[in-house]
């Protein structure tokens, strides 16, 4: 069977599970990048049934899947991705309340997530109002900002595992620096139990607010990007050695290291993948010159490299 017979089978499989399923679509379209090739198969759930449906199935039968967020801290191929992509989406956004306990779909976004909770009077997601991510995704990489993370609010994280449904605790997580067990296990984020704190909600929106001010004064917020493209090494800041380093403003086809930011790339406009890897090894060779170290990929690669 040609990969594309093999590729149309597996569509058809999957739209008995869920109504939307799209052929060779574009994943820059579903990123924050704006960069990416095709996925084979992208399948885009409308509801929490849908996606443990096909989840369920996906493990059940074998198939190598990714799993897609809102498409913040990825850098996805040229080539795009062989096989299915689950995007877990703004379809997937709904969100129950009682009290400061918070029940958030996967696909929620986070800093939509923020402002309802401060304009509920519950603090503790202020620091995700500039985090251009889902609930599924930041809780895998432990997102944060400002000193703060989302290990400090989650309660539980329900899941689908080849192994079946599963609700796995804060301390079952292995949560870290932009890290969870999700990074080396097999699940799929379904939805996300938080427990907040009750405040006035006029200091949570103004801690809020300096927060998204400092953000857009300090970090390229209108252009696309990843996000962070390194990790910050024990101690210091990524960003601080990229510009110590000289590698601010340094360019690669469509794309360039911020010149507001030293630990963001930016698509200028027709950026490719292999602009942004040629120009990653660009500036990790400017650090580990002017201070020998290292810098590690926060971005994930996702794709055909």
């Amino acid at each position: 069977m040609t990969a594309t017979a093999r590729a149309d089978r597996l569509a058809q499989r999957l739209q008995e599970l869920c109504r939307d399923v799209r052929r060779d679509e574009p994943l820059r379209r579903h990123t924050t990048f704006r960069i990416g090739g095709p996925a084979d198969v992208l399948v885009v759930p409308r509801s929490t049934e849908e996606l443990r449906a096909v989840a369920r199935w996906l493990y059940t039968s074998g198939e190598p899947f990714v799993v897609l967020g809102r498409g913040s801290n990825v850098l996805i191929s040229d080539r795009g991705v062989r096989g299915v992509v689950v995007k877990v989406g703004g379809a997937l956004d709904r969100v129950r309340w009682d009290g400061a306990r918070v029940v958030a779909e996967a696909g929620a976004g986070l800093p939509r997530l923020s402002l309802r909770a401060g304009r509920r009077g519950l603090a503790g997601l202020e620091f995700a109002a500039g985090i251009p991510g889902s609930v599924g995704g930041g809780v895998a990489m432990n997102a944060g900002a400002h000193g703060h993370s989302l290990q400090e609010v989650v309660r539980r994280v329900h899941v689908v595992t080849p192994h079946g449904d599963r609700a796995w605790r804060a301390d079952e997580m292995g949560f870290g620096y932009r890290t969870s067990r999700l990074h080396h296990e097999a699940a799929v984020v379904v939805e996300v139990e938080m427990e907040l704190e009750p405040a006035a909600s006029e200091e949570v929106l103004d801690r809020t607010t300096r927060w998204l001010q400092h953000r857009g004064a300090t970090q390229p917020v209108r252009l696309p990007s990843s996000g962070c493209v390194f990790r910050n090494p024990p101690g210091d800041a990524a960003g601080r050695l990229v510009e110590l380093a000289g590698a601010k403003g340094l360019r690669e086809g469509g794309v360039e290291v911020s010149t507001l930011h030293g630990n963001y790339v930016v698509n200028t406009g027709g950026g490719r993948a292999e602009d942004v890897l040629r120009l990653v090894d660009r500036v990790r060779e400017h650090v580990r010159r002017a201070f020998g170290v290292e810098l590690e990929l926060e971005v994930q690669l996702v794709g055909e490299f």
